[in-house]
């Protein structure tokens, strides 16, 4: 968990509680089969996730980067 989704509202492209159905039971011995509309929201939570992981690694790199002086030539003495 990052420290910023703590504070942040998550995106609905997550988890829809409505449609979840996920509850097993003991004498559920067979094993679950997705659907294609179960497989086509998985894919769009990986996007989404795909999505904020680009942006916050480019917010890591810009606040961690090299500075502009010390890129060009080096500390100044």
């Amino acid at each position: 968990m990052v420290l910023s989704e703590m504070f942040n509202h998550q995106s609905s492209d997550y988890q829809d509680l409505s449609q979840d159905q996920s509850v097993e039971k003991l004498h559920d011995l067979r094993k679950t089969r997705l659907t294609l509309a179960q497989i086509s929201q998985l894919r769009k939570m990986n996007d989404q996730r795909n999505v904020e992981y680009t942006e916050q690694i480019t917010k890591v790199r810009k606040q961690y980067g090299a500075a502009p002086a010390a890129a060009a030539g080096g500390p100044q003495l």
